[in-house]
């Protein structure tokens, strides 16, 4: 008999919430500290260091300024990406606030018709990064105690995600169809750049029509919903993974995964510091650092988890896009491509000592991006340094993309964006 796929679904998820309900039940205190724990996390690092550039991003978006910006980098993002020039605001935000910043702005971008279906699902493939004050404070100098250890993971951690953003500019072509070439695309438009920046500008704000205060006001509201779901999301995981600890069912799939790591040659004793990375990237790499292992594995293995970003990321992502039509798939293949390369490209790079190269060559940008201080003034200091990480990021985007259009416009390298299709 032909069992229909979405009742089966159904039936297996409403058997696996009410046994998660029951092991709750059954397991009140473990599932009542790790609650704790996760609340205190939300409180204390992830909301007062994220409601800043939600509500900065909402306002940007409202005065038209990112509609101005993607004007200004579309000859960066069109050929290298293949997404538009308005991608770079998503990237550079996501990079200083880590997730899921990303993937909150690539929302708003399809939701305005500021990209299609595909080039929002290409954007969500390579700008859904850590922060890199996760990288160098939380990972390098609070698990591992070595600060030198963040240019690696940094570094991978980037350099993978651009191979996923130009794997990924392929990706849905024969959907889209033929696209126009950048130059011809810059042949249409008789004005300058920055004049066409500005009445775009203009036009947008047009179309917002918001005064200010009613623009901050909603920036404020919908920022604070989001970080709210954001949040119950960060308890909701952390409560969920402890209570599989207790019920043993980590440890009933650690088999098959002791096959796995037996024919990669890795040292089992990662296998439950993996699985809790699946779930959550804190715990997954708090774990990780702690375990008797070889440290080129242990890194390894973290800057994959990094890369994966967890389940829990997952589901405040998938929470965040349920209003457009992007679809979850290729972010999650995505996700494993990430991963599998941060983790490769970390064994390669640490076993050619490449990280003390880079921090004898930038010393004092590994311990101004890792801070050891605690309390308020860490906190202060991590919103500074993320700040200037985004608009620093945005900045270089916006030097190499007015050059390549300075360049392109004297048709200097005609032959190169010509080419890229």
């Amino acid at each position: 008999m032909h069992i229909r796929r979405q009742p089966l679904l159904t039936f297996i998820m409403a058997l696996f919430v009410s046994l998660f309900t029951i092991a709750l039940v059954w397991f009140p205190k473990p599932g009542f500290d790790a609650g704790l724990s996760g609340l205190k996390i939300f409180l204390d690092v992830v909301f007062p260091s994220l409601l800043p550039f939600f509500i900065l991003s909402d306002l940007m978006l409202g005065l038209g300024l990112v509609r101005a910006l993607g004007i200004f980098l579309e000859p960066l993002m069109r050929p290298l990406f293949n997404v538009p020039g308005v991608g770079a605001f998503a990237l550079s935000m996501g990079l200083a606030a880590g997730y899921p910043m990303d993937a909150v702005i690539t929302a708003k971008f399809r939701e305005n018709g500021d990209c299609t279906r595909i080039e929002g699902e290409r954007l969500l493939a390579f700008t859904n990064t850590a922060d890199p004050l996760f990288m160098f404070g939380a990972v390098a100098v609070g698990m591992f105690k070595s600060p030198a250890l963040g240019m690696l993971f940094a570094l991978a951690h980037y350099l993978s995600a651009f191979i996923v953003g130009i794997t990924f500019r392929f990706y849905g072509m024969r959907q889209e169809g033929k696209r126009p070439r950048l130059l011809d695309t810059m042949h249409k438009y008789e004005q300058p750049i920055w004049k066409r920046a500005y009445l775009e500008m203009m036009r947008s704000r047009e179309e917002d029509g918001r005064p200010f205060g009613r623009l901050l006001g909603d920036a404020v509201n919908e920022s604070v919903r989001t970080l709210l779901m954001i949040g119950g999301f960060i308890v909701f995981f952390s409560v969920f993974l402890r209570v599989l600890s207790e019920v043993g069912f980590i440890g009933l799939i650690t088999p098959f995964f002791t096959v796995v790591f037996q024919l990669l040659h890795l040292n089992t004793h990662l296998i439950q510091p993996m699985i809790n990375g699946i779930f959550e990237i804190d715990i997954g790499s708090a774990t990780t650092a702690q375990a008797t292992a070889p440290l080129i594995q242990k890194i390894s293995m973290v800057s994959a988890i990094i890369a994966w970003s967890g389940l829990s990321v997952h589901a405040q992502v998938a929470s965040v896009l349920t209003k457009t039509d992007i679809r979850m798939r290729p972010y999650f293949l995505a996700r494993v491509y990430h991963a599998v390369l941060a983790g490769g490209i970390t064994f390669v790079l640490f076993r050619s000592h490449i990280n003390k190269y880079l921090a004898e060559l930038f010393p004092h940008a590994v311990y101004t991006l890792a801070p050891l201080q605690t309390g308020p003034m860490n906190l202060l200091h991590t919103s500074y340094i993320a700040m200037a990480t985004g608009l620093l990021t945005l900045a270089i985007s916006l030097i190499l993309s007015l050059s390549i259009y300075l360049l392109a416009r004297l048709r200097l390298i005609f032959w190169f964006i010509n080419g890229i299709k």
